[in-house]
């Protein structure tokens, strides 16, 4: 077992294989369109886009895009920022350690289904500063501000997370307008849940793992935000759970793209049109992984509920509405310690 911390140490029924299924399977959608002419000339051409979207959140809850639009200067300025920090030492890393007050910033004891994880994180928010209730308590009205803390080495890394971040939302929601179309929806309709987002940017370090059959880089687990946008470096681990049979199947990266999940809200909204799905990260034992996901939230006094749209007499509602900004802080506290319970899932809300 080498070095390995029990703590780390998944149950045998989640350890994972080292044999790999890699996913030819998982749809890679072309966005191009999106930035050309015939889009407006040619509407068949965004019918065609809106399909293959709508096709992949319903088959897969998971899809690759390419040709999106982001600049890679962007993404490269960032990742190269996230070598650096990771590569301190230790106590400098610890000096914007993230803990129940600070939720920002740098930490490297996160729990996943009661299991630590094998990664370092630095997390931001997207606006900063960004509003959540002040508790967890449903009778408590009050609010809080998060802000972001920021380290001093390498000085470069705040103006790259912050253009990254700009380029991100503006990415997001495109990709939200793509799900409204596909769901029969309004293009905007979802538009008005993100004026005061709870979106956050992680930026994930995953060591080299001397028992890579024994821990995850990250445990088994869904999204509970609306997407998450990712990127990963060319080492892979990503792990998605084949909604067809059950099987871990690995992504395998494909330079500059993004790899796309619908998370848990979406699922709510669209009343299980769209699945959410499990997905975990393999770690290895000889080269360290970099990745970057992008959480798109909603605004912390979002009830997150069935769209009217989407249910009827005969396709009632699924969910009890909830309270999405009481989710997150409950979510984000419980990455402090580990619970009696499990974490809270949107099928508590199940009807």
């Amino acid at each position: 077992m080498g070095e390995v911390d029990p703590a780390f140490i998944q149950d045998l029924e989640h350890r994972p294989k080292l044999s790999i299924i890699e996913a030819e399977g998982i749809p890679s959608i072309d966005l191009s369109v999106l930035n050309s002419p015939d889009a407006v000339s040619d509407p068949s051409t965004l019918d065609s886009l809106v399909s293959e979207i709508g096709n992949a959140c319903k088959n897969w809850g998971f899809f690759q895009i390419i040709n999106h639009g982001v600049p890679l200067e962007r993404r490269q300025k960032l990742e190269n920022a996230s070598r650096k920090f990771f590569a301190q030492p230790l106590e400098e890393k610890l000096k914007i350690r993230r803990d129940e007050v600070k939720v920002s910033g740098y930490y490297d004891a996160e729990n996943t289904k009661n299991v630590r994880d094998w990664k370092e994180v630095f997390d931001f928010i997207v606006q900063n500063p960004t509003t959540v209730p002040a508790s967890t308590r449903p009778d408590d009205n009050s609010v809080v501000e998060w802000h972001n803390q920021w380290p001093d080495y390498p000085p470069e890394l705040r103006e790259a997370s912050e253009e990254y971040a700009e380029e991100l939302e503006k990415l997001a929601y495109k990709l939200m307008e793509l799900i409204a179309l596909s769901l029969g929806l309004p293009t905007d309709r979802f538009h008005s849940f993100f004026k005061d987002q709870t979106s956050f940017i992680r930026l994930n370090h995953y060591p080299p793992c001397l028992a890579p059959d024994l821990a995850l880089g990250v445990g088994r687990h869904k999204d509970g935000g609306a997407l998450t946008i990712l990127a990963q470096d060319d080492v892979g681990g990503l792990e998605v759970k084949r909604k067809s049979d059950g099987e871990w199947i690995r992504v395998k990266p494909t330079p500059d793209a993004f790899i796309i999940n619908v998370g848990d809200i979406i699922q709510v909204w669209s009343n299980e049109t769209y699945e959410s799905v499990e997905h975990r990260v393999m770690v290895n034992s000889e080269r360290e992984r970099f990745s970057i996901p992008f959480f798109f939230n909603p605004a912390h006094y979002t009830i997150v509920k069935p769209l009217e749209e989407l249910t009827s007499e005969k396709i009632p509602p699924r969910y009890r509405p909830y309270n999405w900004g009481k989710f997150l802080v409950t979510r984000k506290g419980s990455n402090f310690k580990k619970l009696d319970v499990e974490n809270i899932q949107i099928y508590h809300f199940r009807i």
